[in-house]
């Protein structure tokens, strides 16, 4: 008897739950969502700026001092050259221009990101000094692309979807010459790296470096490495239940409830930690 044969007969019907299961996590990829983000914003740009006005340049890797930095768009124009950095995001948004770290809200979920302004910022660097444009030609943009909304007032070059359309066409007044433009174009091409797997993999591969060197950092306080390391372990800890004064503890003076309903409300309210289990022996 064939077992093999048997075998795939028996697990043929599962083949397409396994493809279903694997384009599903492909979809829900970090990678892919941020390859859908790029592709969004430069089909936008294809569709509603004239290309004979701007030019584009995506996925540009330029070599800094510290390694390399990825710029996602940048369209160059008469009327300023402009870095994009796109971000592909759901849920809530909370940011401010000044603060380091943005906050995403998701469900019941909080997660931390970079600034994406300072992030662009070192774009804007890098395309600095490759340049000869005066700095105000260059101009920042962050553009998110997923369904996110904004729950803080955020600058005008912050944008959701297509909104960054409309940020760039408000500059209408040229600032650089047909000659400059292209001086800008030839440089940007012939001095950035070859847009090829290689240098994306280097690339990460130097952004996973100056991450783990900068979580090697010692807390002064007592020792323990890494940037996320929690402040709540060198805070005070929170008064006990016997260190409380009468008038803070449900039932004591001044309370007007009762002691077995403060009870309930004690246990459903403080959370119980060891250094109370000496107490509530005591009190039996």
């Amino acid at each position: 008897m064939d077992y093999t044969s048997i075998f795939f007969e028996a697990v043929r019907p599962l083949w397409w739950i396994l493809l279903v299961a694997l384009a599903l996590g492909i979809l829900k990829s970090r990678w892919f969502k941020g390859l859908f983000g790029e592709a969004f914003v430069k089909l936008i740009a294809w569709v509603r700026l004239p290309a004979d006005e701007y030019r584009g340049i995506h996925n540009v890797t330029l070599a800094t001092l510290d390694g390399t930095t990825q710029i996602d768009h940048v369209l160059v124009s008469r009327y300023g050259i402009f870095v994009i950095e796109t971000k592909h995001m759901t849920g809530w948004i909370f940011g401010s221009e000044k603060q380091a770290q943005w906050t995403q809200k998701l469900y019941r979920k909080t997660f931390k990101f970079q600034n994406p302004l300072r992030q662009n910022f070192k774009h804007v660097k890098a395309l600095e000094a490759l340049l000869d444009v005066p700095l105000e030609a260059i101009h920042s943009v962050v553009v998110f692309s997923g369904s996110a909304v904004f729950k803080t007032k955020m600058p005008d070059n912050v944008t959701i979807g297509g909104g960054y359309v409309r940020y760039i066409k408000s500059f209408r007044e040229p600032v650089l010459n047909d000659f400059q433009v292209q001086e800008a174009l030839e440089r940007i091409e012939t001095g950035r790296l070859a847009p090829s797997r290689e240098t994306h993999r280097r690339h990460v591969k130097q952004l996973k470096a100056r991450f783990e060197s900068s979580s090697d950092r010692t807390c002064p306080k007592c020792g323990s490495h890494g940037t996320a390391h929690r402040e709540t372990r060198h805070k005070r800890r929170q008064p006990v239940l016997g260190m409380l004064r009468l008038s803070q503890v449900p039932g004591g003076a001044g309370c007007g409830v009762g002691p077995g309903n403060c009870i309930v409300q004690l246990l459903l309210k403080i959370r119980l930690r060891k250094p109370m289990t000496h107490i509530a022996s005591q009190s039996k």
